[in-house]
C-alpha cells in the first residue's frame, strides 16, 4: 500500500480519522473478581484483558529480591485476535518482546521498594489486534495496577505516532503500521512529570522528524490519561455505591 493511499488529498486517513486524532478509547477497571486488579481497554478494535495479582510471594525463591519487588509480565495472542487463525507458543518471540517492553515501563513506575521480597504479576491477553498493541497494553496495565492498589510515581499512559506523506499522524492502525513506508514510534510518559518511561521505533525515522512525531504521541498522552482517570473514578464510585448498600 502506498503512502499516498493511507492518507487521501484531503487530509483523512484510512478509517476516516484525521492526521491529530485518537481511536475511540472504551476502558473499565475491576472487570475480574478473580484477580487482585483488572481492567478492559480497548482503542479503535484493539481490545485487551489484563489482570493483575499481587504483590505475593514469588514462585521461585531464588528470584527473590530483598530490597524490592519483582515484576513478572505475561502476554498472550487470543487465537481469534485476527484474521489469521494463528496459535502462539510461549515462547513465540513476538509475545516475549511485547511483555519485556511492558516490564521495562513499569519497573520504573511502581514503586517497587514498598513491596520488598515480593512479585507482582501482570497478565496481558490482546482479544483483537488492529494496530498499537504496545500502547493498549501499557495502558490497561496502567488501569490494572491502579485497580490493584499499587503504588506507583504515576500513570503510566502511552500512544504511537508516525509519518505518511510528511505528515505527523496519530495512533497507528494495523494498516498504517503494516506499512513499510510509515515509521511507527511509541512513547509512554508519566503524565505529572512529564518523564518518558518508554520509547520503541519499530522501523527507522529521520532525526529530522522525530521532534514532531514524539511531540504528537505525547500530546496523545495526554488526551489517554484523561480517559484512564475517568475510569478509575467510575470504578471508585461503582465501588462506593456497592458498599452504600
Amino acid at each position: 500500500m502506498s503512502r499516498q493511499e493511507l492518507l487521501s488529498p484531503e487530509g483523512l486517513r484510512v478509517d476516516g480519522r484525521r492526521a491529530n486524532e485518537l481511536r475511540r478509547i472504551l476502558c473499565r477497571a475491576s472487570v475480574l473478581n478473580t484477580a487482585d486488579g483488572s481492567a478492559y481497554y480497548e482503542q479503535g478494535n484493539t481490545k485487551v484483558l489484563v489482570a493483575v495479582f499481587g504483590p505475593r510471594e514469588p514462585r521461585a525463591r531464588g528470584q527473590l529480591q530483598h530490597d524490592q519487588a519483582i515484576i513478572n509480565v505475561e502476554f498472550n495472542i487470543a487465537p481469534f485476535s485476527t484474521s489469521e487463525r494463528r496459535k502462539r507458543s510461549k515462547g513465540d518471540k513476538r509475545l516475549l518482546e511485547i511483555a519485556s517492553f511492558v516490564r521495562q515501563t513499569f519497573e520504573g513506575a511502581i514503586q517497587r521498594s514498598v513491596y520488598a521480597r515480593s512479585q507482582i504479576d501482570i497478565y496481558l491477553h490482546l482479544l483483537q489486534h488492529d494496530g498499537g498493541t504496545l500502547e493498549t497494553c501499557i495502558n490497561a496495565a496502567t488501569l490494572a495496577l491502579v485497580d490493584a492498589g499499587i503504588s506507583m510515581d504515576d500513570y503510566v499512559c502511552a500512544c504511537t505516532a508516525g509519518f505518511i506523506d510528511e505528515t505527523p499522524v496519530l495512533d497507528l492502525n494495523s494498516v498504517e503500521e503494516s506499512s513499510i513506508e510509515t515509521p511507527d514510534l511509541t512513547v509512554a510518559v508519566l503524565p505529572r512529570s512529564g518523564n518518558i518511561a518508554l520509547l520503541q521505533m519499530e522501523s527507522k525515522l529521520h532525526s529530522t522528524k522525530l521532534d514532531s512525531v514524539m511531540e504528537l504521541a505525547i500530546e496523545g498522552c495526554k488526551h489517554i490519561h484523561k480517559k484512564l482517570d475517568e475510569a478509575v473514578l467510575a470504578a471508585a464510585n461503582d465501588l462506593a455505591e456497592k458498599l452504600s448498600h
